[in-house]
Order: C-alpha cells, then structure tokens, then sequence
C-alpha cells in the first residue's frame, strides 16, 4: 500500500510498543487489582488504557498488510476509531457522573487526551478512505496520542492508588 511506504518501520515500532505495553498493564493490573477495584473510577481508566493500546495495536498492524487498498486501510481505521470512541466515551461518561467537584479539572484534562487520542485515528481514516495519503500522519498522531494517554492511565492505576 503506498500510504505507508516508508512508514513500516514506525508501525512496526509501535506494533511492538503497544503490545509489549499492553501486556505488561494486564500483569499490573492483575497484581492490584484489589487496590484499583477499591476505587470506583479506576477499573474504567484499566479498561479506556487497554483499549488505546489495542487501538494502537489493531491499527500498526493493519498498516502492515502487504497490498491493503488504500480505501479499505482508511475505512476499517475508521471504524476502529468509532469503535473506540463510542466505547471510550461510555466509559468518559460513566467516570463524569461518579466525579467529586474537586476533581473536575483532571477529569477534563482526561477527556482532552482522550479525544486528542482518538480523533485523529477517525480523521486520518477518511482522508485514506478518500485517496489521500496524507491521512498516515493522523494515524500517527492518534497512535502517539493514544500510548502518551494510556500510559498516564497506567500511572495512576499503578503509582498513585499507592499515595
């Protein structure tokens, strides 16, 4: 696919990244998980840093398919990036309803990363699904976007629960 020639080594890179990342979340989280169940909100923010992380993964290695239309690459990236924001924001809305006035502000900063991490997942699949190449570069920022996001997820699932 010509979208991504010269792009290989990137989505390789964060194939590996993110799965290395996600596994080792999934044996964090296992290791407190009575810590992170004892806070209401937390077991959501576990699930919403999984989820970007086999985002990220599923999107990498869709990049890598030998010969994937271009049309085809944009429109399952696309539905990837649906999937996740209908998925993340159920769990955004959940997290809304249960926060402490005090705790508003992170709320919102969560928020911002959230769509700054999925958004352009969604915008870089229909510039692809229309022929534009250009759209590999929101895919970039989305998969960035999506690991800065879920690792700041991962924090607070793994050091902060501690404090």
């Amino acid at each position: 696919m010509e979208a991504v020639t010269g792009w290989d080594n990137f989505f390789l890179g964060q194939l590996g990244a993110s799965a290395a990342l996600g596994g080792l979340l999934f044996v964090s989280i296992s290791i407190n998980l009575d810590r992170i169940l004892a806070f209401p909100h937390l077991p959501n923010r576990a699930m919403l840093a999984i989820l970007l992380l086999l985002g990220v993964l599923i999107v990498s290695a869709l990049m890598l398919v030998p010969g994937l239309p271009l049309g085809v690459a944009g429109g399952l990236t696309l539905a990837i990036a649906l999937l996740v924001f209908g998925v993340g924001t159920s769990i955004e809305v959940r997290a809304a309803r249960s926060q402490e006035d005090g705790k508003r502000a992170a709320f919102a900063v969560n928020v911002v990363l959230f769509v700054a991490a999925v958004v352009p997942y969604g915008i870089g699949g229909i510039l692809l699904l229309l022929g534009d190449t250009g759209g590999v570069y929101w895919i970039a920022a989305a998969i960035l976007f999506s690991i800065i996001k879920a690792v700041l997820d991962a924090w607070v699932l793994l050091v902060e629960i501690h404090r």
